[in-house]
């Protein structure tokens, strides 16, 4: 009755949380959740009636003339005739997918990666090398997939030699380069954050990033860029998909890229949060698992001790139990890898009293987990 590759469809681990977090008592550190106190107050008085109407495919011209000036300004050279809107980022992950994998065909990614982007290249049938950060191989792929600027899951931002390594490496295999980038800007200190596509010279590259973390996730809003080779197909699976994504949504944002009453600071806010839940981090888990402190993005990266090391996806159902989410590591790697026992817990959303009980709690059911085992 299915198309053969709905077999290979799983629910989305992240969503499939996400239905608890509204529970009553529920302390949420599984998804990538901006904190709500940091969304924007909107101004709707100047939407316009044609906004209403269908638009344009690629987005709304505006926008994109927009986008591709800040894209210039990180390094990368583009222009608005090669810049996609698209409906939230991870629309973009679901075009790369379908244009550029079909069943055995292999892709490149980091080990960890983000979970959602394996959901949606294994149903069209990926298999996948793994590649070091420190010296990447991106071997006989036809696609590399990375986020080298505050990694999901892991928070790692790459060096500048890192990113040169890694564009030399998509150069020399003719590996298209798919570089994810939603985080870039909540960064909390130094670092290189410049687009690893900008390093390309000959090579096909894609480059996308997202409106979710910096204004508001419900908009829906992403957008890509692109060589110049793969941006009309990447258009025509857009108007398949969806014909475009939301006018109402794209205008709020451009106002908002205009405005220069924006008085929301961020990165200080997502700072203390970061450093208020390493302060309760260090208090609760010290003796049970290691980790670095990021250096942006919303998550941090826990690996247990040896002595601690489980199932994370069997402690979830036990967190859950007691109030408390998050994303177990085993849901960031590729089927079939080994996956050590690791933990993906985000920072943003809940409050620092929250942060507090919830790790607390979370630690003692780690810590009792082991109770018993020979």
């Amino acid at each position: 009755m299915f198309a053969a590759r709905i077999e290979k469809l799983a629910e989305s681990p992240v969503r499939e949380i996400l239905k608890l977090i509204d529970q009553p008592g529920m302390i949420s550190f599984a998804g990538g959740l901006p904190a709500t106190e940091c969304f924007p107050v909107f101004d709707f008085s100047h939407l316009q009636t044609d906004l209403l109407q269908y638009g344009p495919s690629e987005g709304e011209r505006a926008l994109r003339l927009q986008i591709a000036e800040s894209l210039c300004k990180r390094g990368l050279e583009t222009s608005a005739d090669r810049v996609l809107v698209l409906s939230g980022s991870q629309q973009g992950i679901d075009l790369v997918a379908k244009l550029m994998i079909e069943p055995g065909v292999r892709v490149a990614v980091e080990t960890p990666t983000y979970l959602a982007a394996l959901q949606a290249f294994d149903l069209f049938g990926a298999q996948y090398t793994d590649f070091n950060i420190a010296e990447p191989s991106v071997g006989n792929t036809r696609l590399t997939y990375a986020i080298p600027t505050f990694q999901n899951p892991t928070g790692h931002c790459y060096s500048v030699s890192q990113r040169e390594a890694l564009a030399d490496a998509c150069g020399q295999a003719g590996s298209v380069l798919f570089e994810d980038d939603p985080y870039r800007e909540l960064a909390y200190g130094d670092c290189d954050r410049t687009p690893v596509c900008s390093y390309l010279q000959n090579s096909p590259w894609i480059y996308q990033s997202s409106f979710s973390k910096t204004y508001a996730p419900g908009l829906r809003l992403g957008y890509l860029a692109c060589s110049e080779s793969l941006y009309a197909p990447l258009v025509r699976l857009k108007q398949a998909a969806d014909l475009h994504s939301c006018r109402l949504s794209q205008h709020l944002i451009l106002r908002l890229l205009r405005s220069e009453k924006d008085d929301r600071d961020l990165t200080a806010f997502y700072r203390t949060r970061r450093d208020n839940f390493q302060k309760a981090l260090i208090k609760e888990f010290s003796h049970l698992a290691d980790w670095e402190v990021p250096l942006g993005g919303l998550f941090f990266w826990l690996k247990l001790k040896p002595e601690f090391a489980t199932d994370t996806r069997q402690l979830l159902q036990r967190s859950i139990a007691e109030g408390v989410a998050f994303m177990p590591g085993e849901a960031f790697y590729p089927k079939g890898y080994e996956t050590p026992a690791t933990l993906r817990l985000n920072f943003s959303h809940a409050s620092a009293a929250q942060a507090v009980l919830g790790l607390a709690k979370l630690a003692k059911i780690i810590a009792t987990s082991v109770e018993g085992r020979v």
